[in-house]
Order: C-alpha cells, then structure tokens, then sequence
C-alpha cells in the first residue's frame, strides 16, 4: 500500500503537484502508479510521460514503468506499446481507448503538438520555467471531468530554483517525500529492511551539498560554491552536432579508483566553448580509455568521423601521456595547471558576455555512459553533476576562495584546463608522434 507523500499525490486534484525529496524514496514510482490508475479509470484520457531528453528517459522512468508498473497490464494485453511515426510520437494504448504518450521536451514538436489530460514530469529540476508553462497550456483534453494536472518529482536542488519558487508562491503544490515512504527500504513498523540498510548506509556516506539533497531531501546551495554563476537553465543546452567549421579539443583528467574523465570540446567563431561529449568513469586503465575514446571518432577503416582536435590537453602524468598517445595515434599538451587564474577565467566564461550570453556551455546528455560503481554510491556522473558541490576549501584555517576542495573535481579540473588552454595564452612545447 502506498504511504506518506506516495499515498498523499494518488488523492491529490491541484492543477500542478510537484513531488519532491531525497534519492530512493519512490517519487517516480508513486507518479507512474497515479497516471497508470488514472489511464485505466477513465476511458479515452490522455496522459504524457516527459522528461527533459527523450534518451535519459528511456533509462529511468520507463524501465520502471515496464517492470513494476504496468507490467500486469502488458501481460494482459490491456495495454500495448507504439513505437510512433514522423507525424506521430511513441505511446502506450490501453483497451478501454486511453493512451500515454512518452518523449522528450528535446523532441518536442509530436508530444507538444497533442492535448493532455496528465503529464508527468520526470526530475523536473533539468526543465526551464518556460518548459514548465508551455506544458501546462496542453492539459485541456477534458476526458477527466474533476481536473487536468501536472504532476512532477525533482531531486532538491538551490533554494532560489525556479521550481521551489513556484512552490513558495503557492502556485504549486509540495509533497515531500521520505525514504520512510518507500517499502523496499522501511517495513510497515518503520525499521529498515536489509536493502534499505545497505541504501541507506551509502547515502549517509555522501557529504556536503550532495548529503543534504540527496539524503536529508533539502533545498540548500553548496557553502563556498566556487562557480556560482552557474545556472542549468542556461548553461546546460540542448545537444547538437557540432558544425565541422566549429574548433575542436580533447582534455583529460587521468583516474583510477577515482574517475578519468576525457571531454571533448567545440568552439564556435565568436569563442564560445561547448562541451559535446564525456568519457567520465572509474576503473578503466589509460590504453581502455585511449581505445574507447578513438573508437568515438575514428571508422572502421581508420578515417576521421569528425574533425581532428586542434590540442588534446592533458594532466602532467608522464607516463599516462605516453599511453594515450601510443593508444589514440595523437600527440598531447601538458595542461597549465595553476588553479586560481584558471577558475577565474571559468568564473568569466559563465558570466554573460556583452550580448548577454556566456561563453561555456555544457550539452546535455554529452556523458558517453553512466558508470556503474558511481551510480550506486551516489557519486557525480559528469561534469555538470560535479559542478553544484564544487566548493572552495576553508578547513585547517585555510583563505576562502584559495584551493577547492579535492574532491568530485575531475569534471572541473578538465574543464579548467580547457579554459585555461583557450584564455590564458597556455602554449605548452607539444610531443610529436614519430
């Protein structure tokens, strides 16, 4: 039986619902069991399974959907899928003549172009306000007569997010989920299962930013966040290919037990940087990294698929260096290191240039593949997840605004040597493969 904030959104008819709250407590299975319920309740109604891109929702919420939700429903034959057309997205239909449609607000036009009665947003943090409010002007299908909502869950993010706004002006309706809502991890009596002992125990391993959202399920900014400019409704952006007059690069950050992280960047003719594509995992030796990352842009029959980066920007290992090079058949360039003008020159690059825009961008969805070993221990996955915890360090009497923090920094530490590269006249003696 559902309980807590699970129980509170079944009941719930407020024309927007967000539900929000730490990581494992059953937000979007409770969502996808209130549109199911209401899919099969009222014959002929439309629902919308959204997220910001179609690819991550594939990965998340509709694998749940199939496995736990409506897995019956599907055995049964009451519900079949269609994997769409050009002039028509892809849903699920029901016998009784309702159908749920699922896309991606990057793929907007088929999803957008129909009218709803219910869209679930899934992790509604990634969406900008103006995706927020072009959803809610299709929820006027009409076929469930009582109201048409939109309902969403986020992880926390900053206090000042639009989302927490809505909430704060009353124009959206809260529910705060708790681990204690989630059956899989508390019994009826409130003790912790044997999974929810050992999910619980990772979460409580985090620290900083991360902790407080991710476990404790508040809205709060990192102390001493060292990119405090940075704001996902602008930096982070749809993803795209590259035009081939557009500049490329390659950093790297060498890793083990803690990531390697390999970025590739496009430079547009007014300089703005955009990171296109991450390699970001732990657990992989330099020459796997070198090989993966070659088979990304090199054919079949060894030909380029995309134009040769103009310097692959490397950290000072030696003997890593020496790997990758022999590895992807490229020379590289030692990084230029030094910390505090390389974050200022970061710091410039998010602030808006004189047009008003910045001139760093991340693309979504750029991470190659998630990594496992991360994912279970609640780590960041890419560059943009490191950058809301990148904090400066003020422990043992050090300055504020001195050294960051090292940790959950290779994302950023690559993304400095980039900019430092491009903007501080970096131009170390290059190697050249003989």
């Amino acid at each position: 039986m559902p309980r807590g904030a699970a129980k509170q959104i079944l009941e719930c008819q407020a024309p927007e619902i967000l539900l929000s709250g730490p990581a494992g407590t059953g937000k979007s299975r409770a969502a996808l069991e209130k549109i199911h319920l209401l899919a099969l309740m009222n014959p002929g109604m439309r629902g919308l399974i959204v997220r910001k891109t179609l690819a991550s929702l594939g990965s998340t919420a509709l694998v749940t959907w199939r496995e736990h939700v409506a897995v019956e429903a599907i055995a049964t034959g009451v519900l079949r899928f269609y994997g769409g057309s050009p002039q028509e997205a892809a849903a699920y239909r029901y016998s009784n003549g309702s159908t749920i449609v699922v896309g991606g607000l990057d793929r907007a036009t088929r999803i957008m172009s129909s009218e709803y009665d219910v869209v679930y947003v899934q992790e509604a943090i990634e969406l900008t306000e103006n995706d927020w409010e072009s959803i809610t002007t299709r929820l006027r299908n009409g076929k469930i007569r009582s109201f048409q909502q939109l309902l969403a869950d986020t992880n926390p993010d900053t206090p000042t997010h639009w989302l927490n706004q809505r909430v704060a002006r009353g124009t959206t309706t809260l529910f705060e989920s708790r681990h204690e809502d989630n059956p899989v991890l508390y019994a009826e009596n409130g003790e912790l299962t044997a999974v929810g002992a050992s999910y619980i125990s990772k979460l409580d391993a985090l620290t900083g930013v991360r902790y407080q959202r991710l476990r404790r399920g508040l809205w709060v900014s990192a102390e001493g966040l060292i990119f405090d400019q940075w704001d996902p409704a602008v930096h982070l952006v749809d993803s795209f290919i590259p035009p081939p007059e557009f500049t490329r690069w390659m950093t790297i950050d060498f890793g083990f037990v803690n990531p390697q992280c390999i970025q590739w960047w496009a430079e547009d003719g007014e300089g703005r940087l955009y990171l296109y594509r991450e390699l970001y995992c732990t657990r992989r030796t330099v020459d796997q990294h070198a090989r993966q990352a070659k088979a990304l842009v090199v054919g079949p029959r060894g030909q380029w698929i995309e134009p040769k980066p103009r310097a692959i920007i490397c950290d000072h290992d030696a003997e890593g260096r020496a790997v990758f090079e022999r590895e992807f058949g490229m020379s590289t360039v030692a990084a230029k290191k030094t910390v505090t003008d390389g974050l200022q020159a970061v710091q410039a690059r998010l602030r808006p240039a004189a047009d008003g825009r910045p001139r760093l961008f991340i693309m979504r969805d750029a991470l190659v593949e998630s990594d496992p070993e991360l994912v279970e221990a609640k780590k960041p996955l890419c560059t943009a997840d490191e950058i809301t915890g990148y904090v400066w360090d003020t422990g043992n009497g050090k300055s504020p605004k001195e050294q960051p923090v090292k940790e959950n920094d290779h994302g950023c530490d690559a993304m400095r040597y980039m900019v430092a590269q491009r903007d501080l006249g970096a131009r170390p003696g290059i190697r050249i493969m003989r």
